[in-house]
């Protein structure tokens, strides 16, 4: 029997969200505050966690496996996340795994990689467009005569034929039925995550302020500059960076551990998280970040942020 297909998807893992939540009303349950980048100054309410991080059929197609990839890692997240806040991340090597991957599945199950996905195959099919006109254009012509009866003389029409033969292509049908991504997104988590092995894990605590996450929480950084940059090659990198809470976040590098950081480097980071977010920001309800993050979300509508 076939699996039903999972419509909400959640690309914040439950475990994180819980982190930066609060006791609501009795009906309410546990709380977070929600920030939409897209529209810093309209009004904020408190909501669950079911209700945030989540895309609907963010994988089109088969959603059971791809499912059961995701649950092979957060499963493991709540005793890694114990052992985090009982300070003795690195004690279980079992732990460092599995809060490494961690990072890596909220790096490749993101908006981000999506759009990078989508990108990518309409390039490569422009690309393919104009070679078929350039190169195989007597071939383009012979198959239009033959599959419709018509010659075809102007470019304009020898490109539309081209991409009508792109379109049936069976990796074109891959891509629109999301076929192609699902497959794309399991074997980039196996590459990211076989590449981020030879990394160790870094668990920072502010020395005061908060974290807030967004909803692309794994974002790879350079700290060589002030303001932070961020969203480059997974190799140009010098760490990707995933707030688990309030008071941690985690960053691979080159060694296992746990320091604290400033004032400053909290609001570089959350910077980041505002610039990186496609359309949300999440932080506890008494952080006291909500201007902050409105404000930054102002600079970002802005275009006043280097990409």
């Amino acid at each position: 029997m076939k699996a039903a297909h999972i419509a909400r998807q959640h690309l914040v893992s439950q475990v994180l969200l819980r982190q930066f939540t609060m006791p609501g009303s009795r009906s309410a349950g546990w709380q977070l505050l929600p920030i939409d980048v897209c529209n810093p100054d309209r009004p904020t309410k408190l909501k669950g966690t079911r209700a945030c991080g989540w895309a609907a059929d963010f994988v089109a197609v088969d959603t059971a496996s791809v499912e059961a990839l995701w649950g092979s890692v957060e499963s493991r997240a709540p005793a890694a996340i114990a052992a985090v806040h009982a300070s003795e991340p690195f004690a279980d090597p079992l732990h460092v795994e599995a809060l490494r991957d961690l990072v890596v599945l909220h790096y490749v199950r993101s908006h981000r990689y999506r759009g990078v996905h989508t990108s990518a195959f309409e390039t490569t099919s422009v690309r393919l467009r104009g070679e078929l006109t350039s190169r195989f254009s007597d071939q383009l012509r012979r198959e239009a005569l033959r599959q419709t009866g018509l010659h075809l003389t102007g470019p304009g029409s020898l490109d539309a034929f081209a991409e009508r033969l792109i379109k049936e292509s069976e990796v074109a049908q891959a891509f629109e039925s999301g076929e192609l991504f699902r497959a794309s997104i399991e074997n980039t988590f196996n590459q990211v995550r076989a590449m981020a092995a030879t990394w160790h894990v870094e668990v920072l605590v502010p020395e005061n302020g908060q974290f807030l996450i967004g909803d692309n929480p794994a974002v790879t950084v350079r700290t060589d500059t002030t303001p932070y940059s961020y969203n480059m090659a997974f190799g140009d990198a010098h760490s990707i960076v995933l707030p688990i809470g309030p008071r941690h976040l985690l960053a691979l590098g080159a060694g296992n551990m746990m320091a604290s950081v400033s004032r400053a480097v909290v609001d570089e980071i959350n910077a980041v998280q505002v610039f990186a977010a496609d359309r949300f920001v999440y932080m506890h309800p008494r952080s006291g970040l909500e201007t902050f993050a409105k404000a930054k979300a102002r600079r970002r509508l802005a275009g006043r942020v280097m990409r």
